[in-house]
């Protein structure tokens, strides 16, 4: 793909360099440290993610510090890898990159750990570089504490001119008293790009190769230094402990249940909504405290979520209500629950449990990779496992499927309108035929027969002269 700029004026490769070799000590981590997630995905998957919707032409991940497993776990459109060994800085980072680039575009370099960066702030800094210009993404913060400042020189007319970038280590008490920093992005022409970065060294107080070094050779090249800033400083807060990545993944999810809101959905506190995937609303949704959505999840029309509920990978009909407590987890097989149907509380639904319309699911009932028609129920301590149960089923309170012998799993096929019986077995491979009803306590291990009570029972017996044992002493 090509960029083409606002101006209009050029069209130009775009390539993207993201920054991700780190091994981030304060995270007190084995993982590296942009695998750590935020909102249900690691922290480069969401950069990736954003850098995605700018169109580049081809993304560079520059990995380090456990390389092979950050390589091995994400995935995008015209990615590539480069490996920096070992890391001697953000300028010898982009230099593994380099060669990877093409000379005709603009280079966009982003960190592989601030997460909420937007799209339109990485468009606005391709567009402030426009071919010609070094264009950094700046912020001013109240506390700047670890950031490279931003050194500016004044002119007449009252404006003021980028200059250089000072790291933290290396201000001067009066410059760590400005609050502009670098935030770590920055787009450059990409044939100046490789030349600045030819002439980096590591006379520093980190022995490292700076990236931000460039400024000051763009100023002594005569090139225009421009800033750009984000809509929000949270865009551009990074990761580096386990304290800020909590503060971050409340302001990740405080943003998607104020998205949420603004599209309709009632939620009972925003401040108590969990959303680590995507998650898909129609109209008039109710969703109560403490609820969790991970993967892809699906609420249609007046769907209601009781408190504490959490769901994942699954389909959910219109006017369904989950109830309090509710454990749906469709992993990858999913889950569908249809319209009208009651779910809950304290109800389970595992993979594969496909359920029509109007179904009820009781408290402490278990569904897994098993299709119960229209108006079947379930609705008190059951397990309905690899089964398919008919219409208007009436599945009885501590009755279960017994699905598994050992060593294979085995299929229970119930008929339209039967009555299942409290505290049965029914031992797969088993079919009960339409309108069968199962007496109370039997374990059925043959067809049981359409339209027929099947009773499997022992003889009551009572034994007069039997006592009780007394304890002794």
């Amino acid at each position: 793909m090509r960029v083409v700029l606002d101006s209009g004026e050029q069209d130009m490769a775009l390539d993207i360099v993201i920054m991700a070799a780190g091994k981030g000590t304060r995270m007190k981590s084995d993982r590296p440290k942009v695998l750590h997630e935020l909102a249900g995905r690691s922290l480069l998957e969401h950069v990736l993610h954003t850098a995605g919707e700018v169109a580049a032409d081809r993304v560079v991940v520059v990995t380090g510090h456990g390389a092979e497993q950050v390589e091995s776990s994400v995935r995008a459109p015209n990615l590539q890898f480069v490996r920096q060994s070992p890391q001697l800085g953000t300028g010898h980072a982009v230099q593994q990159a380099a060669p990877q680039l093409h000379n005709d575009g603009i280079t966009l370099i982003l960190n592989g750990d601030t997460p909420l960066i937007q799209a339109a702030t990485l468009r606005a800094l391709v567009d402030a570089c426009a071919g010609d210009k070094l264009a950094l993404l700046t912020v001013t913060l109240p506390d700047a504490t670890g950031y490279g400042r931003i050194l500016r020189r004044a002119a007449a007319d009252g404006t003021s001119t980028v200059q250089a970038i000072v790291e933290h280590k290396d201000a001067t008490p009066e410059q760590r008293a400005i609050t502009e920093v670098y935030t770590g992005a920055m787009a450059a022409p990409t044939a100046l790009l490789k030349a600045w970065l030819a002439r980096l060294d590591n006379r520093n107080a980190q022995g490292e190769y700076y990236l931000t070094d460039v400024v000051a050779f763009a100023v002594t090249d005569g090139v225009p230094v421009v800033a750009a800033q984000p809509k929000r400083a949270s865009e551009v807060l990074g990761v580096n402990s386990p304290q800020q990545l909590a503060e971050l993944e409340r302001l990740c999810q405080r943003d998607q249940a104020e998205a949420l809101m603004s599209a309709g959905v009632r939620l009972a506190d925003p401040a108590r909504l969990d959303v680590r995937g995507h998650l898909q609303c129609g109209v008039d949704v109710g969703i109560d405290v403490n609820c969790v959505f991970e993967g892809a999840v699906s609420l249609g029309h007046r769907v209601r979520v009781g408190a504490n509920c959490v769901i994942r990978n699954a389909v959910i009909g219109d006017d369904a209500v989950i109830h309090p407590y509710t454990h749906i987890d469709g992993d990858t097989l999913g889950v569908t629950v249809g319209r009208g149907s009651l779910i809950g509380p304290y109800a389970r639904l595992r993979p594969g449990a496909v359920l029509g319309a109007e179904v009820h699911i009781g408290n402490f009932v278990e569904v897994k990779n098993s299709t119960l028609a229209d108006g079947a129920k379930a609705n008190h301590l059951a397990y309905l496992g690899d089964a398919t149960v008919g219409e208007r089923v009436n599945f009885g309170a501590g009755s279960i499927t017994a699905n598994y012998d050992g060593a294979k799993k085995h299929r229970t096929e119930i008929g339209a309108d039967v009555h299942v019986g409290s505290n049965c077995v029914l031992v797969a491979p088993v079919t009960i035929g339409d309108g069968a009803t199962i007496g109370a306590g039997s374990t059925i291990t043959r067809q049981a027969p359409a339209g027929q009570l099947t009773v499997v029972r022992g003889r009551q017996v009572s034994l007069p002269t039997w006592k009780r044992p007394v304890k002794p002493g």
